[in-house]
Formats: structure tokens, C-alpha cells, sequence
């Protein structure tokens, strides 16, 4: 391992082409590992030294959760594709026919869910703005050119279509002046999301161009980074060259008053067991920023109550704050991780009802569906019928933000597709949606 100035490791990356050398290190046989490695041309594999060596437990890949966290599972896609692709990785064809192949497999697995194409870019002057999303009217979804990659690729991973190397699937700009415009010409967009990818992939000088004029627009209240580099690379907040820096960036921000919040992403607790983690979890709220946790409920991974209790305790004791569990989107591997939406309810109640109220600021189960934040409140039964209860947290229509709405029960949906209205002919946000799609 290389070391920088100060002694410390500096980041080191593991991409499609060490795969079948990192599988050595599991008990996979040879046609086991050409499986991992066909699926692998299909969803984007990532990860780094700091993974590989201090988070995952070889002694029980391919068991081990964060094993199953960062790299393919053979079974992850339907067979028929993982065999054809295997056979071709065997055969030693050319490379633009593997990825003509796995092209047409990625197709059939919905790379941008919840109209993310067709519903959420803005417009200006009736032209499509590259690189942001505005599906809610307070917030802006921003994708900096340089952010979109990450520290480890998640294998459940909604936006794994953003590292897949199509263009057409990518959202990524480098227009910080067309961003700022957007802003100002829409008074109600209070919050500005940089989000990829991983915005903290990139270094200080870069992510103050992005972040340092957002400073001067009144209306904002709030700057928010999605990330999960507290978890994947802890050091960018304490021993890259660049920590401190960023460190005086966040410091900035607070002195402009504006609220700087982490949206960080934690999938299990061994994520947090690294004293780096703890030291950088410190240094962010010492600079006055806030960070909030979150993770999507994964089978296989996290599927049980006592993984998110332990996270959501272990978090409000360094200081952040729980804020959501979100429900596996239908994009990628669903049918592989999903879990179903009533066990996603049992999980999180028996998390929820083990914790103290400091903790029950998370939210969820959580679909970021197309109407909204659609959240599973409960199952119960009503008038004879056994009915699922929910509510949006968030909305298109911020009329309906926090109305309740009742599914019939289902013990096999995993998403809100799945679900059929009770007690009414529709959903209340049918015709909203409907709506949007028809002025798209």
C-alpha cells in the first residue's frame, strides 16, 4: 500500500478487472467466480483497499454481509443472462459483444425508476436541464460532473446506471451558473441536494466551485450532500491531504447561515466500528454540520430488526441523527434484494420499538416512489378488510403530504406498484401522476 506524506494509506481502488483475483480470497469454485464475473459486466463493481481489508470478513464471504454489500452475488440476475454472459466471458469474445450483451440486459431492469427521465428534469425555456432533478418543489437535485462515481459501488444500488459508462443513462453537470439560474428563477426551492454518485469523491478545490456559490443565494437554507464516504472512506475527513480544507469548506457554509446536512448512507453496523469513522463522524458536526443516516432495508444484508436498532443506537451515540430506512427500489437487482413490504413493516417496527425516543427521528419503511415518499405505517384491519396503512412523507402534490391511504394486504409486494387501492377505485396521487406524465 502506497503511503502519503503523513503515513497514511492513500485511497486505492478495485474495479471489474481485480475481481477474479479478490474472489480468490472466498471459497468460490472457478465456475462460481465466472458467474460473479458475468454479472459484473451488467452492474458496475467498485470497491477500495479500505473495504476489502478492514470491513469485510473473508472468513465468511460469500456470506459475510459487507461482502454481499460491495461485490455481485452469481444469482443476482436471472440465470438465463448470467449463463450466456458467463459463456462469453469463457469463450474469450470481444468485448463489444460482452457488452452488447449486457446492454440488453441492463435494459430489462428499469435504470432510471420513478419517472426520473421523463418526470423529474427542469426546464429551462421548455429545454431539458442536464444533470439536476426537481421532482419536489422545495428541493433541487444536483449531479456535479466530477462526483459521479464512488468511493464502492453498492450492489443494490439505485443509480448503478450512472456508472455503467452510457451517457444516455448519466446525469452529471458541470454548469454551477445554469444551477444557480434554475434556483433563483423557482423562489420556492429552499434546498439544493448535491448528489450522484458521490459528491464527496471529489476533491476540496472541486467541490468548493459547486458548493461556494450556492452561498450567495438567499432563498437557500440548506445545502445538502448525499454520501456514503463515511462508511467507504472514512480518511477523506481526516487524513487525505485535502481534510482539512474541507473541513474549513463545511465551516463556511454554517458562517453563510446556511444549514449544511449530511444525508449519510450506513447499510450495517460493521460499517461503523472503525475508530476513523468515529474521528470523521466528529470533525463534520465540530464544523457545525448536521449528518443524518440512512439505508434502504436489503435482504440478505441488513433483513433484521437488531442490525438497525444496533445502527440507529450506535449512531445517535456519536452524534448523528436516524432519519430514514428506505424500501429496495425497482431498478437493478430488486427481485434479488427486496424485501417484502409487510416484513419490511415487522423489521422496522421491532427496530423502532427498541430504541429510545432520541432514536425514533428515523422514518420508514420508505418508497421513493414516482407520486413521492410513500411510507408504510402499518397493517391492520378495517371493516373485515386486512388493509396495509400509509401516508406520504413527501409528495409532487404537497397536498397530500402526510393524508393516510389504505392498500389491500399483500404479503407478497415489495413496491407500491404491487398494491391495489381499498376502500376507493384509486390511489389519491393517480391522477397527479397521470397528470405529469401527460405534460412530460
Amino acid at each position: 500500500m502506497i503511503l502519503n506524506q503523513a503515513g497514511t494509506r492513500r485511497f486505492k481502488a478495485y474495479t471489474s478487472k481485480h475481481l477474479e483475483e479478490l474472489l480468490q480470497r472466498t471459497e468460490l469454485d472457478e465456475a462460481q467466480r465466472l458467474k460473479v464475473r458475468a454479472v459484473a459486466t451488467v452492474l458496475p463493481f467498485r470497491t477500495n483497499a479500505y473495504v476489502v481489508d478492514e470491513l469485510i470478513d473473508w472468513s465468511a464471504a460469500p456470506d459475510d454481509p459487507i461482502y454481499r454489500l460491495v461485490f455481485p452475488q452469481a444469482d443476482m440476475l436471472p440465470a438465463p443472462d448470467v449463463d450466456r454472459l458467463a459463456d462469453l466471458l469463457k469463450a474469450e469474445a470481444p468485448n463489444a459483444e460482452i457488452q452488447a450483451e449486457a446492454n440488453k440486459v441492463r435494459m430489462k431492469l428499469n435504470p432510471h425508476p420513478a419517472g426520473q427521465l421523463s418526470l423529474n428534469v427542469p426546464r429551462i425555456d421548455m429545454e431539458p436541464v442536464p444533470g439536476m432533478q426537481h421532482k419536489y418543489p422545495e428541493t433541487v437535485l444536483f449531479f456535479p460532473k466530477q462526483g459521479q462515481t464512488c468511493h464502492a459501488y453498492c450492489t443494490y444500488c439505485f443509480r448503478w446506471a450512472q456508472f455503467v459508462g452510457d451517457a444516455d443513462l448519466k446525469f452529471a453537470s458541470d454548469d454551477v451558473g445554469q444551477l444557480l439560474s434554475y434556483v433563483r428563477a423557482h423562489p420556492e426551492v429552499t434546498s439544493v441536494l448535491l448528489t450522484g454518485g458521490d459528491p464527496m469523491i471529489m476533491g476540496e478545490s472541486v467541490l468548493r466551485r459547486y458548493v461556494e456559490p450556492l452561498l450567495e443565494v438567499g432563498q437557500l437554507e440548506s445545502i445538502r450532500i448525499g454520501t456514503k464516504s463515511l462508511a467507504y472512506w472514512p480518511q477523506r475527513f481526516t487524513t487525505d491531504p485535502d481534510a482539512d480544507d474541507t473541513l474549513r469548506l463545511f465551516e463556511q457554509v454554517q458562517a453563510a447561515g446556511k444549514n449544511l446536512a449530511f444525508m449519510a448512507h450506513f447499510s450495517h453496523p460493521r460499517e461503523l466500528d472503525s475508530p476513523l469513522v468515529s474521528q470523521a463522524v466528529s470533525r463534520i458536526i465540530s464544523s457545525g454540520a448536521t449528518i443524518r443516516t440512512q439505508a434502504p432495508l436489503i435482504r440478505s444484508i441488513n433483513d433484521d430488526p437488531e442490525v438497525w436498532s444496533s445502527m440507529w443506537r450506535r449512531q445517535l451515540g456519536m452524534g448523528m441523527i436516524p432519519y430514514y430506512m428506505f424500501v429496495e427500489r425497482d431498478t437493478g437487482p430488486q427481485d434479488y434484494f427486496a424485501v417484502p413490504l409487510a416484513q419490511a413493516y415487522e423489521v422496522f417496527r421491532d427496530a423502532y420499538a427498541s430504541v429510545s425516543g432520541l432514536c425514533r427521528t428515523v422514518r420508514g419503511p420508505s418508497m421513493s416512489a414516482t407520486p413521492g415518499k410513500v411510507c408504510v405505517d402499518g397493517v391492520t384491519e378495517i371493516a373485515g378488510q386486512k388493509v396495509f396503512v400509509l401516508h406520504l412523507i413527501q409528495a409532487r402534490d404537497p397536498s397530500l403530504v402526510g393524508k393516510p391511504f389504505f392498500a389491500h394486504y399483500d404479503p407478497r409486494a415489495v413496491w407500491l406498484t404491487d398494491l391495489r387501492p381499498a376502500f376507493a377505485d384509486r390511489f389519491p396521487f393517480e391522477t397527479v401522476v397521470q397528470d405529469a406524465l401527460l405534460s412530460a
